[in-house]
């Protein structure tokens, strides 16, 4: 039987939109695949503090957000995606908090296992995001734990602006191009910012070094390590901890606020060997769309963007993933990284637009009769 291989799940689903990821880009590409009566199914991890998941995605770990086109006054990251989701809701997706533990691409439908459930796609939207490296250092965890939300981010961007870090000063902890670009951005709120560096030589691009040290605001702190997060849960960070990496002497930093740049991992391990991805695990995509290299997969938000990792990027990469399929399962062509087109049938539009490659190998030319 064609589930045996899977006999530990409980019930079988078959939808057309199957839908990986609640934040931004996940709940976008569910708004529009259920106002389009796809009925899509939306999977995402269970809430767990050991992995620092929660369905929502990163907004629900972020307080005020005041660059999300629509709230002049700002909203809270958790509300936002509360409306995200009671929207989706609103077009019949269907919601499912379970572990993914296997995912088949080899063949449509794809099938992706949970705990409980065998689920066959027609089309996969791939919206699992990318989690922000941490320190793992006391005093990081999200508060009430630690000072996560209350003075520690991993994203300038999205909170550098923020009342609580303007005038202040603040460490950014990092060596690469991530790193001076955060500090560089912060220099235009806070009064100094301190580079928390573990060698004595950065890993950042020329161009990115060169901005930095030109940065009066800036100052390095060289071949040194931060061992823990200071503060108090009124005053949020009030300094760190910092360890020098060749004498293993200790000292005392005062700050408001504290920056890991030290890289973000996508959420991509489930599809590695089936998925073409880059060096670090961020799924390649079309450049004009959302599609991966297997026909009907798509790719949206953090997991396939290294470089802004906004909401509304991601939303919009969302709507994108969801046209796309919409698109693939109206048996229309989409566009593929390789250059060509390709239908839900299999068939191969060239990338000249000449000649179509049907299913049984046999090539026509791709013009009236």
């Amino acid at each position: 039987m064609e589930g045996d291989q899977y006999s530990l799940a409980k019930q079988e689903l078959r939808r057309q939109v199957v839908i990986i990821g609640s934040g931004p880009a996940g709940l976008t590409a569910a708004i529009y695949t259920g106002r389009a009566n796809l009925n899509p199914l939306l999977i995402d991890a269970p809430t767990d503090a050991e992995k620092q998941t929660t369905p929502g995605g990163q907004l629900m770990i972020t307080t005020e957000v005041e660059n999300y086109p629509g709230f002049s006054q700002g909203v809270q990251g958790p509300d936002l995606m509360v409306e995200f989701r009671k929207q989706a809701e609103r077009f019949g997706t269907e919601f499912l908090e379970e572990w993914i533990t296997q995912v088949d691409l080899s063949e449509r439908p794809f099938t992706l296992v949970t705990d409980n459930s065998i689920i066959k796609a027609e089309t996969l939207i791939i919206a699992s995001g990318a989690s922000a490296k941490w320190l793992g250092v006391p005093g990081e965890a999200k508060t009430p734990k630690g000072f996560g939300g209350n003075g520690v981010s991993a994203c300038a961007t999205c909170d550098g602006p923020l009342p609580a870090f303007r005038n202040k000063r603040l460490v950014v902890v990092g060596g690469g191009d991530t790193a001076m670009e955060e500090a560089t951005f912060l220099t235009r709120y806070a009064s100094r910012v301190y580079v928390v560096h573990r060698r004595d030589k950065l890993r950042a691009s020329k161009i990115m070094q060169e901005k930095a040290f030109r940065n009066e605001k800036i100052e390095f702190i060289w071949d040194a390590e931060v061992a823990e997060i200071l503060g108090t849960q009124e005053h949020g960070v009030t300094g760190v901890r910092i360890r020098n990496t060749v004498d293993e002497e200790h000292f005392t930093l005062d700050c408001e606020g504290v920056f890991i740049a030290i890289g973000h991992k996508p959420n991509t391990d489930l599809f590695k060997g089936q998925l073409e991805m880059d060096e670090v695990g961020y799924i390649k995509t079309s450049h004009r769309t959302t599609a991966t290299n297997i026909p009907g997969v798509f790719a949206c938000g953090d997991v396939q963007d290294s470089v802004y990792r906004q909401a509304v990027t991601a939303a919009g990469t969302g709507c994108m993933a969801a046209l796309d399929a919409e698109r693939f399962l109206d048996h229309l062509p989409v566009a593929m990284p390789t250059g060509e087109e390709v239908t839900i049938e299999g068939e191969h539009l060239s990338p000249d637009h000449l000649k179509i490659t049907l299913p049984s190998g046999e090539v026509v030319l791709n013009q009236p009769e």
